[in-house]
């Protein structure tokens, strides 16, 4: 009876730990999520900022399979390079080995008072100070799992049964890594594992090595559920994460022959038992990242070798199923997945098109026609699949939403037309002609490009969640771009009057880039239109602009 209560305590501390990170995840989610995807989308630059990237990342999120999944769509859509991906993961890693580490550091006091200070954020009308409410509370309940996870393991140092089991682990250290990699991947949390790990060295059964293989495992295990996540998506996100999950076998491989050693050697420079978990996971993570980080070029290689192409799939719609047209939940569900995938496409071409602004390259322009082709093609049949849902009859809100949904695909296409007859033919003869834009103008460029992007993603999740906060956002960031657009132009007949060469040859190019940006934007903004609009803000703004 007594052992029963034992487990019970052990596996209830474990699925508070387990909740709490979720709380975390969707709070962060939810009052940064737009900022952390754009964050991870455009701070992979270089392999410093991708690996500072996936780190703060991982620390927001307290999720590494939730940085990798992100990631691996990003590589999908190609906003980021393999190379640079396989970096931003081995810099999640670190993170989630610096939370363990905090983590155990004796902060678990502080539980009561996140949780208290989380519940008043909760209750705020704002959704970030919520998010950020919801994600206190769960740092707040994580702290309170590893109290119980303490008082959990403390009569297991009596118990014949577990010293009988882990002196068998202890002898047979490969076993010992599989079984803490399993129960790494069923929970779904390296980090879960670890802790876990922490709480039984803390009672003084586990030997250094035992400790070094029980944390080689959990780092194993917490690079599958990823892999999975991905098995039935695109070649390119399948590489991503399988890339990291050979990374960290190859890594475990290693040093699995040298735990005793590693164990005895920490044990020798006075490394606390109790935290030795900790120390082992951090440490093992920091000199993965700087084995592995100068081969992320040759493993992307490998791994375009190692995992075939995807079949050439139709450019058609993927979602509109036809069958669905019965229930129109299921069918506007339907036709919102599939014009999410038309702004993914519209998001390439600007990228593409930036791209090609940036590094003076035609190359990224080729795809530009095929992809507004594409564009064309599914937003012309998404609108021919609602309409026959209409004939079926609808509510007033699932008509609503049906408006909205042609209306979002027709400013997309009308995204992508500008696009292709607009900037990238800019583009084309700025670098066709050689031209050079002052560095004052190339910057003004620059920054209302990237602005335009932003705006774009933030778009996508107003279409998806319609978030009144994100929507209302995204309609300030408006007078932000028409503010950027004049000032740049105000600035740019400046320099012509200075007599500036540069500017008097690229003129008109440069105005004609500001006018297309601007006319992108608009077309941007018209998503938060009707979330506005049945808040009335949209309306009285407009009254009280006439005034």
């Amino acid at each position: 009876m007594e052992s029963t209560i034992v487990m019970i305590n052990l596996f209830g501390a474990v699925a508070l730990l387990l909740f709490g990170l979720a709380q975390v995840k969707d709070g962060v989610s939810r009052a940064f999520g737009a900022k952390l995807r754009t964050g991870l989308a455009s701070g992979t630059r270089s392999g410093l900022r991708s690996f500072t990237s996936g780190f703060v990342a991982t620390v927001a999120l307290q999720s590494s399979t939730a940085t990798a999944l992100m990631i691996a769509s990003f590589v999908e859509r190609e906003l980021v390079l393999p190379s640079m991906a396989q970096i931003v993961l081995l810099g999640a890693n670190v993170g989630t080995a610096v939370t363990a580490w905090i983590v155990a550091t004796g902060i678990e006091w502080l539980s009561p008072l996140l949780v208290l200070v989380g519940i008043v954020l909760y209750r705020r009308s704002s959704t970030a100070k919520q998010g950020a409410g919801a994600a206190l509370i769960g740092i707040g309940l994580m702290l309170l799992s590893l109290q119980l996870l303490s008082l959990a393991t403390a009569p297991m140092r009596q118990s014949p049964a577990l010293a009988a089991f882990i002196e068998l682990l202890d002898g047979a250290l490969p076993v010992a890594l599989i079984f803490s990699a399993v129960l790494a991947f069923v929970s779904s949390s390296s980090l879960a594992m670890v802790v876990l790990i922490l709480s039984l060295a803390s009672t003084g059964i586990l030997s250094p090595a035992l400790t070094v293989a029980l944390v080689l495992g959990a780092n194993l295990g917490g690079a599958i559920p990823p892999v999975m996540a991905t098995l039935s998506g695109p070649a390119t996100a399948r590489r991503v994460t399988l890339g990291n999950l050979i990374v960290r076998t190859i890594g475990c491989l290693i040093v699995l022959p040298f735990a005793g050693y590693i164990g005895a050697w920490l044990q020798a420079l006075h490394f606390s038992p109790a935290k030795l978990p900790v120390d082992v996971h951090l440490l093992f993570n920091i000199a993965l990242a700087l084995c592995a980080w100068p081969f992320s070029s040759f493993l992307s290689k490998t791994m375009q070798r190692l995992v075939a192409n995807d079949p050439q799939a139709d450019d058609g719609p993927k979602f509109l199923d036809h069958n669905a047209l019965n229930t129109p939940v299921v069918a506007l569900a339907s036709a919102t997945r599939e014009v999410l995938g038309v702004g993914d496409l519209i998001e390439r071409m600007l990228i593409r098109t930036e791209n090609a602004f940036n590094n003076n390259d035609l190359t990224p322009l080729k795809e530009i026609a095929v992809l507004e082709k594409r564009v064309d093609r599914i937003q012309q049949e998404v609108k021919i699949y609602l309409s026959k849902l209409g004939r079926e009859g609808l509510d007033d809100e699932n008509g609503r939403r049906s408006i909205v949904i042609i209306d979002y695909a027709i400013n997309l296409e009308h995204i992508g037309d500008i696009i292709e007859k607009g900037l990238a033919e800019q583009v084309a003869k700025k670098i066709g002609k050689g031209l050079t834009f002052s560095d004052d103008g190339y910057q003004e460029l620059q920054s209302l490009f990237k602005l335009t992007i932003d705006n774009l993603r933030i778009a996508q999740t107003i279409f998806v969640t319609r978030d009144f906060n994100l929507a209302r956002q995204l309609m300030e960031v408006k007078v932000d771009v028409r503010r950027l657009e004049k000032q740049s132009s105000e600035r740019h007949l400046e320099r012509l009057r200075d007599g500036r060469v540069d500017s008097l040859q690229t003129s008109s190019l440069h105005l004609d880039m500001l006018r297309d940006l601007k006319r992108i934007n608009a077309h941007i903004v018209s998503v938060a239109h009707p979330i506005l609009d049945e808040s009335g803000l949209l309306i009285e703004s407009r009254l009280r602009n006439t005034q």
